[in-house]
Order: structure tokens, then C-alpha cells, then sequence
């Protein structure tokens, strides 16, 4: 094998691995954002992940009537792909937001980039093919393709969303399909010319200035799916929370779902805890599941006799937020202050399974 041929191997090969990683990133970013949007993730998940196979399948299936000039049709691809994955998630929260027929844009998106994804591996076996023999060309290709999915599978929920949002992320990932068509472009740039360069140009000022601008276009749209304004928005490592405010009146959203609204709060959290507290024969030590906003919290408070209060939620942005926000902690009469509370920021289950006190 000649020094060419080993680098157009390497270089295709490595493409492979992020074009994979982006493919899987793409999946998860519409059916988390359609999770995020309409609830039930069980069946947009589900949803999202079948259209997006079987476009696969229709991708390699339309892959046969690429008869010559693979290299050029591979870099369109990649190019193609940075666009709309690029700009996956701000089409969808527009939709949502502005055009009211959220699922065809879903549909569209989700069927575009998975028919797009599924020609780019049987192209890559197919160039590659003078290189080695076709056993050895598939195994290889497939072994990187599906250690790419693992790797953005783990990438995902444990540095993406809780890091960079889930606009940002799509930004981000559109540039690495650009970069590979970068690098397909440096290996074939003698049969392609630059002009596929100046476009490769022009897509990557247009995702940069998206990823600059992206913080701006999450405040626009977000401000267009809740009535009133929002004061605080923060993607979490477990959820994304959002506050409004209207003349006095503050709601809280988890992931888009309603928690409580300071008009009438009190009639569930004094409903949820006196009837419990008023039954208990002892008041001396209380736990306290969920709870991260203090509601519940201030009325348990309520009681004189109280011992000490065991608080146990999961994301500790959230009991920081309440303890530590002026308008929020006033809601819940500065409940995280007494030095009867103790916080335990862990999964309930965990906690249950492993304290000594209950």
C-alpha cells in the first residue's frame, strides 16, 4: 500500500468514527428536544429512533445509484449533513414555537439525515475498496462506526447536554461532519477543486455564528413558549429548569412541565404535608423526598416540635437555586437556612437503601 492510499484509508477510516459519533448525537438531540417539548419520552424516543434507522436503510439502499465520482458525492454529503444537523435543533424549536406543526418538521429532519447518513458508509467501503479486501474493509468500517455510536452514546447525557445545551450541541456536531468533509477534501482535493472548499467556508461562518449566537436564539424561543418571562434558565446534568415571572407571579418548569405557580402553590404543599404531619406520632425526625424547592419544606417547618429535617432531591441546582435566589427563597420563607435542615443531594432510592436512620 503507497503512502496515498494509506492516508486516504486513515483519514476515511477516522471519518467513519465521527461520522458515527454525529449520526447517534443527531438521534439523541430530536428525541430528547421532542421529549423536552411534548412529554412522553418513551414514544418520541421510540419514534425518532425507528424513522431514523429505516431512513438509514433507505440511505444504503439509494447508495447504489451513486455510480462514479464517489469522493465528490461523499463530500456533498458531509456538507449537507452539517447544515441540517448543524441546524437540527434550532429548525425544531422554531417549529415548535412559531410555525405550530411541530411533527412534520420532526418527520422531515429526522427522514432527511438519516437517508443522508445511511448512503455515507456503503460510499466509504466502496472508495476504500482498492485499499483492502472486502472482509477486511467491512469489518473495518463497521467496527469504528459502532464504537463511534458507544462513544456518543456515553458523550451525550454525560458532557453534552449538561455542558453545552442542547442548541449548542447541535452547532457543534455540524461542524464535525464539515470537518470530515474537510478532511475528505484534503485527500481528494485533485479531483474536486476548491470550490467545494469556499462552500465548506461559507457553512462553517454560518455554524460558528450559531454556536455564538445560539444562548440568544434559546432566550428568543423560550421566551415564545412560556406566557411570562423568564428570570432563570439553566440546563442541569439532570434536567433543564426554567422560571418566570409576571407583576409578582413566579412558575417553575421542569423540562418544560409545570411544578408549581406561587398564585395557589400552597393549597398543594399544605394538602401534601399536614395531613401527613398532624398523623405522625413523632415529629422528631422528618424526611423530606423530593422536595428541592423548599415548599414542602417551609410547611413542615411550620411545627415547632421538629427535631431535624432530612431533605433528599437529586439536583442540586435546584436546592441551591431555592436556597440561594432572592425572589425563590422568600417563596419558601427561607426554608434551607434553619440549622434543623440537612440537604442530601443523591437519588432517594440510594439514599433509602443506604441510610442508617431510616
Amino acid at each position: 500500500m503507497n503512502q496515498s492510499s494509506k492516508t486516504k484509508e486513515v483519514t476515511l477510516l477516522f471519518g467513519t468514527f465521527l461520522i458515527a459519533i454525529c449520526g447517534l448525537v443527531y438521534e439523541l438531540l430530536e428525541g430528547t428536544i421532542s421529549s423536552y417539548l411534548l412529554g412522553d419520552s418513551i414514544y418520541h424516543f421510540s419514534l425518532v429512533i425507528g424513522l431514523f434507522m429505516s431512513s438509514m436503510g433507505i440511505g444504503a439502499w439509494l447508495s447504489r445509484f451513486i455510480s462514479d465520482r464517489l469522493e465528490r458525492a461523499f463530500v456533498l454529503l458531509q456538507m449537507l449533513i452539517a447544515i441540517l444537523g448543524g441546524f437540527s435543533a434550532l429548525i425544531l424549536f422554531y417549529a415548535f414555537a412559531y410555525i405550530q406543526n411541530y411533527e412534520a418538521f420532526l418527520y422531515l429532519v429526522t427522514i432527511a439525515l438519516g437517508t443522508m447518513l445511511g448512503v455515507e458508509i456503503p460510499l466509504i467501503i466502496r472508495i476504500l475498496k482498492e485499499s483492502y479486501s472486502l472482509k477486511t474493509n467491512i469489518s473495518n468500517v463497521f467496527a469504528l462506526d459502532y464504537i463511534g455510536a458507544l462513544f456518543a452514546a456515553l458523550l451525550f447525557p454525560l458532557v453534552l447536554v449538561p455542558q453545552l445545551g442542547l442548541m449548542q450541541t447541535s452547532f457543534v456536531f455540524g461542524m464535525f461532519n464539515l470537518f470530515v468533509g474537510l478532511m475528505a477534501w484534503s485527500v481528494f482535493r485533485d479531483l474536486l477543486g476548491k470550490k467545494y472548499l469556499l462552500v465548506m467556508l461559507v457553512i462553517a461562518l454560518l455554524l460558528i455564528t450559531g454556536l455564538v449566537k445560539s444562548n440568544y436564539l434559546v432566550s428568543i424561543i423560550e421566551n415564545k413558549l412560556y406566557q411570562h418571562n423568564i428570570i432563570y434558565a439553566k440546563q442541569t446534568s439532570y434536567q433543564k429548569l426554567i422560571v418566570t415571572s409576571k407583576k409578582g407571579r413566579i412558575q417553575f418548569y421542569i423540562n418544560g412541565a409545570i411544578q408549581f405557580d406561587s398564585i395557589d402553590e400552597y393549597r398543594y404543599h399544605e394538602s401534601l404535608v399536614h395531613p401527613a404531619m398532624l398523623t405522625a406520632k413523632s415529629h422528631e425526625k422528618v424526611l423530606i423526598i423530593g422536595g428541592g424547592d423548599g415548599m414542602a419544606l417551609r410547611e413542615v417547618l411550620k411545627y415547632e416540635d421538629i427535631g431535624s429535617v432530612t431533605l433528599v432531591d437529586l439536583d442540586p441546582a435546584i436546592t441551591t437555586l431555592f436556597k440561594e435566589n432572592n425572589i425563590l427563597n422568600q417563596l419558601n420563607h427561607h426554608a434551607f437556612g434553619s440549622n434543623k435542615v440537612t440537604v442530601v443531594n443523591q437519588d432517594a432510592w440510594k439514599f433509602i437503601e443506604t441510610s442508617q436512620a431510616l
